[in-house]
């Protein structure tokens, strides 16, 4: 649905349970991939050709936006798909789609697609926005820009009227949460040299988040570094700046995320929702960013830093690898059944014990992402304070289970 705050929150969705997620806590639009031709090809599930009408169905219902994205390089034998994935996308009413490669884009507006340009393309500067406005109506600025620069180009935007096809006023995105690469905006070259897996055909195999020792060949002296992982960068989080983001001029907010679980895109999407809108209402403090900032500490991160933003000094590296997130989930049952008239949802458990007090997660394509605590259950039709490994127990939820849903157990790392 659209929200009283005058930029849109764009999440990602890697698969039904993400997507879920993102409609069920706040989020403007969604963009996702299908197929291999998208960035994150490897990194999520992704989408297929025959998802697109149900995506378009679900956020539709709510108002949502929805962008596929096709934004990898693209070679001569990728020509036939990309107009049938075009065409099916149009004839299932995606709202736009995200592209860097002129074969891409030319074919999106002769079907009269909506265009928004990629990251990939580096726009970094009003010239070349008025260039792209001749095919796009919303760009992604480099990643590699300060809130100044960003805030000159959205101005002269204003200033020059500079519009896209629809006739509108040009929007600018840019990225405001989630991983950060090490290469100028995502154009990394590294997989390829050491896997042929291209980053830029979606196949990263992210070599830059691993453990390296550089030495001196000359001497053979082992350079010390204050970090080991020097080429992964800690996550991107504008939450404590969001308002300085947002005065810039910028119109919508994408946070990162296609590879990661539903409940990341539940838990930033939610927190981002509740700061944008306070921001909207006058009341976004410091105070409320401390609450926000400890929700993101939950999922999935590398550590938080403000990217090039703030012109503060470059490479904020993370201390290691994998994720700093202050909770994890572990896997505990799934869905057997759900009985309406009570909202009372049964669970068979087939890894860890449960026990009263504990917070729940359950995750499913249509349900999305819903968390609570254990204050009651039963197990085989008794009252029980623990449920254990094979075991079928009921909890009363108040929201529709079903038989694809996954139970989780939350717990502090």
């Amino acid at each position: 649905m659209v929200h009283a705050s005058i930029i849109e929150l764009m999440a990602p969705a890697g698969n039904f349970e993400s997507l879920q997620a993102a409609i069920d806590n706040g989020a403007d639009s969604v963009y996702f991939g299908v197929e291999q031709l998208n960035m994150r090809a490897r990194a999520s599930i992704n989408f297929t050709l025959e998802d697109l009408a149900e995506i378009a169905e679900r956020c539709k219902e709510k108002k949502i936006r929805t962008y596929l994205t096709l934004n990898t390089i693209v070679y001569d034998h990728d020509l036939s798909v990309i107009k049938t994935v075009l065409d099916t996308a149009k004839k299932a009413d995606i709202t736009a789609v995200i592209a860097m490669d002129q074969a891409v884009i030319s074919y999106a507006r002769q079907i009269s697609m909506e265009v928004h340009i990629s990251t990939q393309i580096n726009i970094t500067n009003i010239e070349t926005v008025k260039f792209y406005a001749l095919f796009a109506d919303t760009m992604v600025l480099s990643r590699e820009l300060s809130l100044r620069q960003i805030q000159n180009i959205c101005s002269q935007i204003e200033k020059e009227e500079v519009k896209g096809p629809s006739g509108r006023l040009v929007e600018i995105e840019v990225f405001g949460h989630g991983a950060l690469c090490m290469a100028v905006s995502g154009k990394c070259y590294l997989s390829l040299h050491s896997h042929n897996s291209s980053a830029n055909r979606g196949a990263c195999k992210q070599n830059c988040r691993k453990k390296y020792t550089v030495i001196d060949q000359d001497s053979g002296f082992e350079i010390e570094l204050d970090n080991e992982y020097m080429m992964s960068p800690k996550d991107l989080c504008t939450l404590d700046f969001l308002d300085q983001v947002i005065d810039t001029g910028i119109k919508v907010l994408k946070i990162e995320g296609r590879g990661r679980a539903p409940e990341y895109v539940a838990k930033v999407i939610k927190t981002y929702r509740e700061a944008i809108d306070a921001h909207a209402e006058g009341i976004y403090t410091q105070k409320k960013v401390s609450v926000w900032m400890e929700e993101l500490e939950k999922v999935y991160n590398r550590g938080f830093w403000s990217g090039y933003y703030l012109g503060q000094k470059l490479g904020e590296w993370s201390t290691g690898s994998g994720s700093h997130a202050t909770q994890k989930k572990l896997y505990v049952g799934k869905g057997e059944h759900y009985f309406p008239k009570p909202g009372i949802a049964q669970f068979k458990i087939e890894a860890f014990d449960i026990k009263i007090g504990d917070q729940l997660l359950i995750t499913g394509p249509t349900t999305g992402v819903k968390e609570l605590e254990l204050t009651e259950m039963m197990v085989e039709d008794v009252v029980s304070e623990v449920a254990s490994k094979g075991n079928s127990c009921t909890i009363p939820t108040g929201f529709k289970i079903r038989a694809s849903d996954k139970l989780y157990k939350i717990v502090k790392e």
